[in-house]
């Protein structure tokens, strides 16, 4: 067992909820780097602490998914050094863990605000690995969160494994951001195309993982074309292409992405996305061009780079309260299943209602 004295850090750390913690990040995201100002706020929404606590305080943690209709591999402990493997920062998780273990064993003040006690933490270890502390705020915030979520233990059992950079994370940040601005060359006369436009979504930066997507055409369906290895060995919930996807209408949850570069990029959120986000629980933000979206949904008029979730599920009413009776219409017999489970969300009653 954790000694007293690192209980206090967990103690600390547990008194907060989601949306403290989203306060917190929305308040260090101007110290944040460009390259994971995106992905930490994406990071948070693919592990949501209400879920989490949601599902621990479930008689039957089976049971409770599978009311969820959960798919894929959801949670914290399993991935503690690499869920966060698309962030920039991840490169420096040996050093974060280590001082997130030492802070656990010396903290006695409970006063201090989260955004204080994170910032002052990753500005102590990019003195120590001489990097700049915009770097470091975003890794350092997942490592509390993780923290919070599997327990002091478990955390510190972890070995501290680190991604070595590859692909495009190779790069200066700076760089790295520069190359998720840039679009496809059209070629000399591009810039006369009206039809026909083709762009890249990369879906893997360390891999250096992409497909081609045509201008206007959603995300989902250009995932669709790409047969360049079998995906379902990777990932059960991916039929065609690396993009999960049950059905194509919004109507499932399972093809949802964070968008890491290129946002502005995709089509606006229409009424359909922003309801169905609002039932599966994926809090999408009331941004016209939010980091969440929809795969079968979003259009591309750009190239886009995006991380896709290792899971999905319908838990906005269960967990959230918040959502109304909503209509949603699958085309397709293969959403069946989520369809049904989709009507019991908006039409059941919460837990605390």
């Amino acid at each position: 067992m954790s000694n007293p004295i690192s209980n206090s850090f967990e103690n600390y750390l547990g008194k907060f909820d989601e949306s403290d913690w989203q306060v917190a990040i929305e308040t260090l995201l101007p110290s944040i780097h460009a390259v994971d100002r995106n992905a930490v706020q994406i990071w948070f929404r693919f592990y949501p602490l209400s879920l989490q606590k949601f599902l621990v305080s479930s008689p039957d943690i089976d049971s409770a998914k599978q009311g969820l209709a959960m798919q894929g591999d959801f949670g914290l402990e399993n991935k503690i050094d690499s869920s966060h493997s698309f962030l920039y920062g991840h490169r420096y998780w040996k050093e974060v863990k280590a001082a997130i273990e030492a802070e656990a064993q010396v903290f006695q003040d409970a006063s201090v605000a989260l955004p204080e006690e994170i910032s002052q933490i990753a500005a102590m270890i990019a003195e120590k690995v001489k990097a700049d502390k915009s770097l470091l705020i975003a890794v350092t915030a997942v490592g509390f969160m993780t923290l919070a979520q599997v327990g002091l233990d478990k955390f510190k059992a972890s070995p501290a494994a680190v991604q070595k950079p590859s692909g495009l994370l190779t790069k200066s940040a700076n760089a790295v951001v520069a190359a998720r601005a840039k679009d496809e060359s059209q070629g000399l006369f591009g810039f006369l195309k009206t039809v026909n436009k083709k762009f890249t979504v990369i879906h893997d930066e360390r891999k250096g993982e992409r497909f081609e997507i045509l201008s206007d055409q959603e995300i989902a369906s250009a995932s669709a074309n790409d047969r360049s290895q079998n995906w379902q060995e990777t990932d059960p919930r991916c039929w065609e292409g690396p993009v999960p996807v049950e059905c194509t209408s919004a109507s499932c949850g399972t093809c949802w992405v964070g968008v890491l570069g290129g946002e502005d990029k995709l089509s606006e959120v229409a009424r359909r996305e922003r309801r169905a986000v609002k039932v599966f629980g994926y809090d999408q933000t009331d941004a016209t061009k939010p980091l969440i979206r929809l795969a079968c949904q979003a259009k591309a008029h750009g190239n886009v780079t995006i991380v896709i979730p290792p899971w999905n599920a319908v838990f906005g009413k269960k967990v959230y309260g918040n959502v109304e009776d909503l209509e949603l219409e699958p085309v397709t017999t293969s959403a069946k299943a989520l369809r049904e489970t989709v009507e019991q969300a908006t039409a059941a009653k919460g837990p605390t209602e």
